[in-house]
């Protein structure tokens, strides 16, 4: 069974990631771990403003909602006692 990837190999590709601007599928070895980071280190940096307004245009265009965001009348009550109504969960 192939090896998997360290922590510190995940974080490296993260930060890699943030830094080009790119995404990657998380690698299901370490092996692949190395290929990514091999191949992420081979991209150009994209410049902070750049970075910016793609996370601003993403953002304004999922209407400033994450998608785990609880939207009205989900959840009935408050508390422990919270739970989904039918239209919810």
């Amino acid at each position: 069974m192939a090896k998997s990837p360290t922590p510190r190999q995940l974080r490296y590709l993260r930060a890699l990631a943030n830094q080009t601007g790119t995404t990657f599928t998380p690698p299901k070895s370490a092996a692949e771990a190395s290929r990514a980071i091999q191949e992420m280190q081979q991209r150009t940096v994209s410049p902070r403003h750049e970075i910016a307004a793609d996370r601003h245009s993403v953002t304004e265009r999922a209407g400033a909602r994450s998608g785990t965001d609880v939207t009205d009348g989900e959840v009935s009550a408050y508390g422990s006692s919270a739970r989904w109504t039918q239209g919810g969960r």
